[in-house]
């Protein structure tokens, strides 16, 4: 299905501790992994991962470069059942992750660990999807309006939850027809007119394209940013940018 998100990629700095740290914990699985001359991307998910669920990509770099974080993205969230916030979270401790934010802490509502490379991961309550299935991820906008209508306008993509509390908003956005285990997109709205630093530890956020040509042009028939098109990635995906910067890539999947 068109406009669905395919995975979200992250950059780690020592590819097989990250890798041991997401199989251990999180309990996911290698599903694919390319090797070029100077980068090994890795994609992981659970086992039993649905159609229209999203895949986590760690890019390594073989330079050893290391990497800012910045404020411009969030967070990825990952699902637990409703009834184990807790007993996940605990878990996570027994095995030695960081004590981040506990769910206590959180009013019993989430929590969040940090993986090695500092990226920050939300446990969420959801009564769908595989555990640890990859359920959001977060990036924070300047202009909501703008940000919203961006994912509506380019990407058709629904608003389907939102959340406003005094200082900040939440909007989480999904293609009309995507089923609950497929990703969304949270977009952070804070009121005080703060501004962001996108860092180089996050990389982007992929949506699926059936066409990936025909899917290109409308995108640019809907003045989307032409940052790196399909034909100067050799017609295997194309790149685009949100209004606040954040690198979407467009990809018609393969069957290999």
């Amino acid at each position: 299905m068109s406009g669905i998100l395919d995975h979200v990629m992250l950059r780690v700095e020592d590819l097989e501790e990250s890798l041991e740290w997401y199989q251990t914990h999180l309990d996911y699985e290698e599903k694919g992994r390319w090797e070029a001359d100077t980068f090994t991307n890795v994609y992981l998910g659970p086992e039993n991962l649905h159609e229209e669920g999203a895949m986590l990509e760690l890019t390594y770099n073989h330079d050893d470069r290391t990497y800012e974080m910045g404020d411009a993205w969030g967070h990825i969230a990952v699902r637990v059942p409703e009834d184990e916030l807790e007993s996940s979270y605990q878990q996570l401790m027994d095995e030695g992750v960081d004590d981040y934010r506990d769910p206590e802490s959180c009013n019993g509502r989430y929590a969040f660990v940090k993986d090695p490379d500092g990226h920050e991961i939300e446990i969420v309550k959801r009564d769908y999807g595989e555990k640890w299935s990859l359920d959001h991820t977060m990036m924070r906008v300047e202009d909501a309006d703008e940000s919203i209508g961006f994912w509506t306008r380019k990407f058709e993509y629904d608003q389907t939850k939102r959340w406003e509390s005094d200082t900040f908003a939440n909007y989480f956005l999904k293609p009309e027809d995507a089923s609950e285990e497929a990703m969304t997109v949270e977009l952070t709205y804070n009121y005080d007119g703060r501004t962001y630093d996108m860092g180089d530890a996050w990389g982007h956020v992929c949506v699926r394209a059936d066409d990936l040509g025909e899917y290109w042009e409308t995108l640019m028939e809907r003045e989307a940013e032409d940052y790196r098109d399909p034909e100067s990635c050799d017609n295997r995906y194309g790149f685009t940018k949100t209004p606040d910067g954040h690198e979407i890539e467009i990809l018609e999947p393969s069957d290999d």
